[in-house]
């Protein structure tokens, strides 16, 4: 069973995808189950999880109805306020669909402090207890205040997005490592491999500019807490979806079958009961 453990589905509208600016007009466009199942197609890969784009809790009710409608879409990465009073109205409404796997706050947008937060940390607290895990969005220069979290929280399942955004562009594979390191020696954190092809230049990245950060990845986490994870459509921007996956599988070329099986699916499968 091939998953793709990362990627969005959206019906375009500038004002609530504020975050797509000029330099992203491909992205400007609706992109559909359909879309994705032509591009999966080619792949090989047979199901997906569809991540949150939009912090709205209609978008996560969207999304759990894709899921519905769509078999090969195994689960859904939401959104639910959790700095609210009302957080736990919202869980309980959305937590009895099967689809839903977890949550995700856009960090990354957030100003220091943010995940240290009691308000953020009491919501955090609830999902637990629904079996739900956390995926972490974050730039490589918040990685520390991510380590802090996962300390605190030793029970709650983490999946690290897009191993925690390092500047492939700028070449700071140095300034990254520690703190990812840091962060894979907690046993109840997971990583994707994903979203590397738009942290480098979009134009003139390469593969062997991608291979040490895949690398230090299975360094740190293994394979058993690995998932490959396409990032589409937003990959576009930098590649098209069977380059960006094959750019992973590639560099797995030293791990065996078994350990190549778990990136490329089994860990998803194991993590998220699928």
């Amino acid at each position: 069973m091939r998953i793709d453990a990362h990627q969005h589905f959206w019906r375009y509208d500038p004002v609530e995808y504020d975050w797509i600016d000029d330099s992203m007009v491909a992205l400007k466009r609706d992109f559909s189950p359909a879309d994705l199942k032509r591009e999966m197609s080619r792949c090989g890969v047979d199901r997906t999880i569809a991540v949150q784009a939009r912090q709205t809790l209609e978008e996560t009710r969207w999304l759990l109805d894709l899921a519905s409608d769509h078999p090969f879409i195994a689960g859904v990465i939401g959104w639910v306020d959790l700095q609210s009073p009302a957080v736990d109205a919202e869980l309980e409404e959305i937590s009895g669909h099967p689809r839903l796997l977890g949550v995700r706050h856009v960090v990354q947008s957030e100003g220091p402090g943010f995940l240290s937060s009691e308000a953020f940390r009491r919501g955090l607290g609830r999902l637990e207890r629904y079996g739900l895990t956390y995926d972490v969005l974050v730039y490589a220069r918040q990685l520390p205040e991510v380590v802090d979290l996962v300390r605190a929280f030793p029970s709650q399942r983490f999946v690290l997005d897009h191993l925690g955004k390092p500047d492939v562009k700028g070449g700071g594979h140095q300034a990254w490592r520690p703190h990812f390191e840091e962060l894979a020696s907690f046993p109840h954190v997971w990583c994707k491999l994903s979203g590397l092809v738009t942290e480098a230049d979009w134009r003139t990245w390469t593969a062997e500019q991608l291979r040490p950060y895949i690398e230090t990845a299975l360094e740190c986490f293994g394979p058993e807490r690995l998932m490959i994870g396409s990032d589409w459509p937003v990959c576009t921007l930098a590649s098209p979806y069977t380059r960006t996956l094959a750019v992973v599988e590639d560099a797995l070329g030293g791990c065996s079958s078994k350990e190549r099986a778990s990136i490329l699916g089994g860990t998803a499968q194991h993590l998220w009961n699928l």
